[in-house]
């Protein structure tokens, strides 16, 4: 008996030797709740970041406390993603991800957006920030919704805290993306119950930007008012979503900081930034470098495999500079090495065809299956490909 547990104990040591070792791979550190100590809980941070871009993400328990409100606030997908990284793009110009960490929204509840994003009413909903609906004598309900749109959607928070010397990761700032409507879609109850079809107001981005500054200094105001967020800067953004059966997102167009010992909004910079479908008469007239480019790809994918639909580009642009180029290119494959010879052959054109100075994406579709993906950076002079199985 005594040998076998001997036997055994050298076993699982030896078991325990070959075992991967993925302690170092993280830190702990205590994540200080500020209003309360007694529910300060720790929080696992990552000890790598995907790039030097990228925040590294608090691996702790707390999700957003507003989860699940932007998909019903917010309804084309692609704003939705936008939002949020766009958001996070335009805090990296005053919270540096090299020492700032990246959690959820922590103050904004559900409850909390759902009381704010609804209209004012001065008994029922005085909290609300959309406009009042007053409906006039003689005026209909379509003409009253249209002089009165709803012009929030949503109300993003995003916090980023830092470590003190303490290993006590703190909240150390704040941002804020506040989501304007570009197309006001309603309905109307009609007297049986029923509602009317779908109408549809556009809202210039001129009155949107005026009601957006406005909103915006209010949710400061409110901000201020809440335990643990007296003295923290706050980074203000303003997105004008696209409408909601648009192939590409909206844009941000304005964000303006807000000091941690101010309740007011001062000056806003505007943002140039735009998303542009190809090949559309927009793009063409508006970019016609890239348009050109892109036609010249897909010359060029033609030669090489005639019977596939089309190429479809979306460009990322700032200041008028395009900064990422993704296309997508829907083909029928017939087996493996088809797949790979085309998508070694796409990978060329890219290397040979593209401008090195704006990041490439090309996804290589089947149906609804991703097939192969191709992705350039700006100023490397190869890229990585990877074709899935």
């Amino acid at each position: 008996m005594k040998q076998t547990v001997v036997s055994l104990l050298i076993v699982v040591l030896i078991l325990a030797a070959c075992a991967p070792n993925f302690e170092g791979e993280q830190e702990e550190a205590v994540v200080d709740d500020s209003t309360d100590e007694s529910t300060d809980e720790s929080a696992i941070i990552p000890k790598h970041n995907l790039s030097d871009e990228t925040y590294r993400v608090l691996i702790d328990s707390n999700l957003s406390k507003a989860r699940g409100v932007i998909t019903n606030q917010i309804s084309n997908r692609l704003d939705i993603d936008e939002l949020e990284e766009g958001l996070r793009r335009h805090s990296k110009e005053v919270y540096d991800p090299e020492t700032y960490y990246f959690q959820e929204g922590q103050y904004l509840t559900d409850d909390i957006l759902y009381n704010w994003l609804t209209r004012y009413d001065e008994n029922d909903q005085p909290n609300g920030l959309n406009p009042a609906l007053t409906q006039e004598e003689g005026q209909s309900a379509e003409q009253a919704e249209k002089e009165s749109p709803k012009y929030l959607s949503h109300i993003l928070e995003q916090d980023y805290m830092k470590k003190s010397e303490d290993d006590v990761v703190e909240l150390a700032g704040i941002s804020i993306g506040i989501a304007m409507k570009s197309v006001y879609r309603f309905r109307i109850q009609q007297d049986d119950g029923t509602y009317s079809p779908y109408y549809e107001e556009e809202i210039s981005e001129t009155e949107m930007l005026k009601e957006a500054k406005s909103i915006a200094g209010e949710v400061v105001q409110r901000l201020r008012q809440m335990e643990g967020l007296e003295n923290i800067p706050i980074r203000l953004a303003v997105y004008r979503e696209a409408d909601q059966n648009s192939l590409v997102p909206g844009e941000f167009v304005a964000t303006t900081n807000v000091a941690g010992d101010s309740s007011s909004v001062g000056d806003w910079e505007d943002v140039q930034e735009e998303h542009v479908l190809f090949p559309t008469n927009y793009g063409e007239n508006t970019y016609p470098d890239v348009s050109a480019t892109l036609v010249d790809f897909e010359a060029d994918v033609a030669n090489y495999f005639p019977n596939y639909v089309s190429v479809i580009g979306k460009g990322f642009f700032q200041n008028g500079e395009l900064r990422k180029l993704t296309v997508e290119i829907p083909v029928s494959f017939y087996g493996k090495a088809e797949l790979i010879g085309f998508t070694q052959y796409v990978y060329g054109l890219v290397l040979n065809g593209f401008p090195d100075d704006y990041n490439v994406e090309i996804n290589i579709t089947s149906g609804d299956n991703q097939e192969a993906l191709i992705v350039r950076d700006a100023g490397d002079e190869e890229g990585f490909v990877h074709i899935y199985d």
